[in-house]
């Protein structure tokens, strides 16, 4: 498995291709990755906004899917 600090061929991140090696978004990208893979530590050393954000996404992911199955279940009942 490898590591979301290795060096990569290829970045469209704005900061990394100006030479700046610290990134807000980047962290925050490394942070959910270590997170996924059960590494909590690493998560909040890489940004220390990782774990809220994965809760709101997963928050977000539940909101519109309870949205949309409340839709389909009201458009069944009208036909």
């Amino acid at each position: 498995m490898s590591s979301p600090t290795e060096a990569s061929h290829f970045t469209l991140c704005p900061l990394k291709l100006m030479g700046i090696g610290w990134c807000p978004g980047c962290g925050l990208g490394h942070s959910i990755i270590y997170l996924f893979h059960g590494d909590i530590s690493n998560s909040f050393r890489a940004h220390w906004l990782g774990i809220p954000a994965v809760a709101v996404i997963f928050n977000r992911i539940y909101v519109l899917t309870k949205a949309r199955l409340m839709e389909r279940s009201q458009f069944k009942s009208l036909t």
